[in-house]
């Protein structure tokens, strides 16, 4: 792939879509409060959730007390069980996702998944079959960083033992392809569906789906260099 060993790729927005919204809409109804205190009061701590400071037990409880509830051991645990089902039923692999990881695989590059997420990330990726096709999976919940800081980025390279030079990055986000490109790694911007105004980072190359970016793999000797795949993907 344009002379690179490996590539760090997005989950949520890039290897699946995943609707939220029923968790916003389901979660107050159990709490017994309104959606709007409940959901303000939760993104006030989501930050610390996605890097590891918070569990989703813990945030739910304080969540809780912010809304005036008790946060009672019965209630917490449901809402955390209930959290999970949600995630779990509205998550949606992409038909180009597998065959993506596979491609890589094929083509010898080192994969890893970086994802910003809460601790219920892992256990989906296990339940969709996507552990086994990666290398490493680096979630933002685990090793305390999100992106696009520095630290997630250079876990990741430091478990598939790579250089930033020799890794591409494949996001949804303009900002974290922001992240990757200041520590010298080659960014692709997916933008599934309508940009809304999703401006990319400057110097990414801006793709509709994961094959576009597999047409940078296949046949290697049709891309001699990154400006050539360049131009290839926005022509």
């Amino acid at each position: 792939m344009g002379g690179r060993d490996a590539c760090l790729v997005d989950l949520y927005d890039t290897l699946l879509s995943c609707d939220f919204s029923p968790n916003r809409r389901e979660l107050p109804k159990l709490a017994g409060v309104a959606a709007d205190a409940w959901n303000g009061a939760y993104a006030q701590l989501w930050a610390a959730v996605q890097v590891g400071r918070f569990s989703k037990a813990e945030a739910f409880a304080q969540t809780l007390r912010t809304c005036g509830v008790q946060p009672s051991a019965d209630l917490v645990r449901a809402l955390v069980d209930l959290d999970r089902e949600l995630h779990f039923a509205s998550a949606r692999l992409y038909d180009d996702a597998v065959p993506f990881l596979v491609s890589l695989r094929a083509a010898g590059l080192k994969t890893a998944i970086v994802s910003n997420c809460s601790e219920h990330t892992r256990p989906l990726l296990t339940a969709l079959g996507l552990i086994g096709l990666a290398d490493a999976v680096i979630l933002s919940c685990e090793v305390g960083a999100a992106k696009p800081t520095a630290e997630i980025y250079l876990r990741a390279l430091d478990q598939l033992g790579v250089a930033a030079s020799a890794a591409w990055f494949v996001d949804d986000q303009a900002a974290f392809c922001g992240g990757a490109m200041a520590l010298g790694i080659s960014a692709v911007q997916i933008v599934r569906g309508e940009p809304d105004g999703n401006v990319p980072a400057a110097g990414t190359v801006v793709v509709r789906s994961l094959t576009e970016v597999e047409t940078m793999l296949w046949p290697p000797e049709g891309f001699k260099s990154w400006r050539e795949g360049e131009d290839r993907l926005r022509g």
